[in-house]
């Protein structure tokens, strides 16, 4: 396939495209479960540790407007995937947890999407997605 020009050299263009290949790829794979890519996103982030975030550190590592995710926590604690408490460090700030059920669906998500994955970029020598794995979190997160 011939590449489009002009911007087969555009950094931002090229990144924004695969991003949306990506993403479309992993809405496919989590719609059967009711998710979007965002509301994955949330969950997941919520899900990794064992005593939650508080919504504005998820606002932060997800990139979104705080009232953003205040949408998408209410969306996933309606599904009872999340529960939102006070944080005992700042009661102004409220922190949100996974629930079992929570866990148990960012697991199967998270299964679906890399089989997704594999299947798209199989066609890569794995050191390659290594290497771009560490490069992309290098842009995404400059200072960790």
């Amino acid at each position: 396939m011939e590449r489009p020009e002009p911007f087969a050299e555009d950094l931002g263009f090229l990144l924004s495209r695969a991003s949306g290949v990506v993403a479309k790829l992993a809405s496919a794979a989590l719609s059967p479960l009711g998710l979007r890519v965002r509301s994955y996103s949330v969950l997941s982030f919520v899900a990794e540790g064992s005593g939650g975030v508080t919504q504005r550190r998820l606002a932060d590592l997800v990139g979104l407007d705080p009232s953003q995710i205040v949408a998408l926590v209410d969306e996933l604690e309606d599904r009872d995937l999340v529960t939102r408490r006070p944080d005992p460090a700042d009661r102004r700030n409220k922190r949100i947890t996974a629930t079992d059920d929570g866990h148990r669906l960012r697991d199967e998500a998270r299964r679906r999407i890399d089989e997704a994955q594999a299947a798209h970029f199989a066609h890569l020598p794995p050191e390659l997605l290594h290497e771009l794995r560490e490069t992309l979190r290098g842009i995404a997160f400059p200072d960790t």
